[in-house]
């Protein structure tokens, strides 16, 4: 077994087909936990607590860990956060599989919200939020009514875009990806991820130090499906554009139509739906 480029693994595989089989080298995703532990001030006076265990493809750690902190609402401001940093007391092995974000002493923190150990999967996302009720006791950032707008053609562009800068799922075929662009349609950022709520906490936790919140002049392209949690992250971050390649759910359908957020699906062949509010597409 031996890494071909981060984030991938090379596997000797059996590959059977009608003209009979084979021994090939096959070109693997990688998935391994990443614990996120949150430290109010130094650790040495107040020990980090874990907040999040979640499956990820080994990449992009930090902007991970800070884009979850945004994402759910524990933290608002990038400035938040002294520092980011993997954990040395644990294993060798493990080194890079624990992630403390340490906050300013000052921050004050909802610790009732932290009693809830976060336990995320590659496939389900944040799991037990059931209503818009449990997104509405968080903060989000009010879109504005018109803003951005961008053109049917640039939009139709996106996909295409997102396609050809995935460098690893060239190589596996086997990850998400979540991307920024603004107006123009521009690619801005990219993240991949084997679930695609950490490879959109990726973005966020990027855009959040390389562009800062609210991203209220972008739009979002997700290459899977447009699912609830997708959406919550987009209104945490401000987002008014929400794309898709494929289906949204009915209940990311009624959150974004609850903010007013634009929201697509079907996005692929030249062809796609608006399921909430169209204005902000030029046609």
């Amino acid at each position: 077994m031996h890494n071909k480029q981060k984030g991938t693994q090379i596997r000797e595989i059996k590959k059977v087909s009608p003209q009979g089989t084979a021994i090939l080298m096959d070109v693997l995703a990688e998935e391994e936990p990443l614990e996120i532990r949150l430290a109010l001030g130094p650790p040495m006076k107040n020990p980090a607590k874990s907040i999040s265990i979640t499956m990820r493809t080994p990449s992009n750690d930090f902007d991970l860990a800070l884009g979850f902190l945004l994402t759910e609402g524990i933290i608002e401001e990038t400035k938040a956060v002294r520092q980011i940093y993997y954990c040395s007391n644990v294993p060798k092995h493990q080194t890079e599989n624990v992630v403390i974000v340490e906050l300013f002493g000052n921050i004050k923190v909802d610790l009732d919200r932290l009693k809830r150990h976060f336990y995320t999967s590659s496939s389900c996302g944040v799991c037990g939020k059931a209503s818009i009720e449990a997104i509405n006791t968080i903060k989000c950032i009010s879109l504005a009514k018109d803003i951005p707008k961008i053109s049917h053609l640039k939009l139709l562009n996106l996909p295409q875009q997102l396609r050809n800068a995935q460098a690893v799922f060239d190589s596996t075929g086997g990850l998400h990806a979540a991307a920024l662009f603004d107006p123009d349609g521009k690619l801005l950022i990219l993240r991949e991820d084997v679930g695609r709520h950490n490879a959109l906490d990726k973005l966020i936790g990027a855009a959040a130090q390389d562009i800062g919140l609210p991203l209220n002049n972008h739009i979002l392209l997700v290459s899977g499906r447009a699912s609830f949690e997708l959406v919550q992250k987009c209104l945490m971050a401000g987002i008014p554009i929400m794309a898709s390649v494929s289906a949204p759910s009915s209940l990311a359908v009624e959150l974004a139509h609850t903010h007013q957020m634009t929201l697509i699906g079907f996005l692929r062949n030249q062809t796609y739906n608006i399921y909430s509010a169209p204005n902000r597409i030029t046609l």
